[in-house]
């Protein structure tokens, strides 16, 4: 009971506090209000006078917190930052889908950039392949995840699940569970969403991997076009991202599912740093050598470093296996 109540308190107040989007003074208030509340509910617990009436008061309160909370409604339409502005959107005419928005930005520095996009269309007959890219920068057991699409001579798609950051904002995990974030596909070129990681981000440094993935190819088309079909739907539905369920990693395997040898879940979904390990485990990326070995020779940053604004950056990249 003790450890359900406080549960309880615990998300309540942090819904309370982030609320949707922004967190005034009035939401910091309501938010410590319910927390105490919570406490005294559990104090009160021996008592026989008090004990039912607080958890009726409690209880009450929690279900007001949960009706408000669920009337919290993600949107297309607020003052985003200027890298997440713009959102794809997508058609498909048999094999032909046309991308449009398609990111491929300048930079100088992380945070120093030329906007650009394009709009192209991609011949799913040409689909060769997925590649995954995964990025780390806080220890082993987290990083960002993204497949790439190997259009062969039409070239590399590469697609980015991240949370939709508003002007000001930054990211926290924590607020990722509170509807904070809505979620975006960035679909962009490699030379954008790799080289930023690789070249441009130094606080802190971000260290990035390149795994090609042993998909069929009917396989890779099925998931390319839920991509497409989310990335459309997120232009009329929007919705938001979450740490835990709605994420980079996870969504990645949720449109797997499309596919009937998709992988079972697993814990190193949740802990997306192992994401590739599992793969490996699973005979989805090359198992010829070692697992740390094929990471070692996976990690692009010097290949990206040395590649960074040529025209043949997806090929550079890929040019051969770095060990160091």
């Amino acid at each position: 009971m003790i450890a359900i109540i406080l549960l309880a308190t615990c998300w309540g107040a942090l819904a309370i506090y982030f609320g949707n989007s922004n967190t005034s003074w009035i939401q910091t208030i309501l938010a410590i209000g319910f927390a105490l509340s919570g406490l005294l509910t559990i104090f009160l617990l021996g008592t026989i006078r008090f004990r039912w009436r607080m958890l009726v008061l409690f209880g009450i309160l929690f279900v007001c917190v949960v009706l408000w909370w669920m009337r919290i409604q993600p949107s297309n339409d607020r003052q985003w930052q200027q890298d997440v502005e713009k959102i794809a959107y997508a058609t498909v005419e048999g094999d032909l889908v046309t991308v449009w928005n398609v990111r491929n930005f300048n930079y100088k520095s992380e945070f120093e950039y030329q906007p650009a996009y394009f709009n192209k269309t991609y011949d799913l007959s040409k689909l060769e392949s997925a590649d995954l890219f995964t990025t780390y920068w806080m220890g082993p057991a987290i990083a960002h995840t993204m497949l790439s699409f190997n259009f062969g001579e039409g070239g590399h798609l590469a697609i980015s699940i991240e949370a939709r950051k508003e002007e000001g904002e930054s990211y926290s995990s924590i607020k990722g569970f509170f509807k904070q974030y809505e979620l975006i596909y960035i679909a962009a070129d490699e030379r954008d969403l790799v080289r930023l990681r690789t070249n441009y981000r130094k606080n802190p440094v971000e260290d990035v991997y390149l795994y090609a993935i042993h998909w069929p190819k009917k396989d890779v088309k099925k998931i390319f076009l839920q991509y497409i079909y989310e990335i459309n739907r997120l232009n009329d539905q929007p919705a938001f991202y979450n740490s835990l369920v709605e994420n980079c990693t996870t969504m990645i395997w949720i449109h797997t599912l499309v596919n009937q040898d998709h992988l079972k879940f697993s814990w190193k979904i949740l802990a997306s740093g192992f994401y590739p390990e599992y793969l490996y485990e699973n005979g989805q990326i090359d198992q010829s050598l070692p697992f740390s070995e094929i990471q070692k020779r996976a990690h692009i940053n010097v290949l990206a470093n040395n590649a960074d604004q040529a025209s043949d950056f997806s090929k550079r990249i890929r040019e051969k296996p770095n060990a160091n």
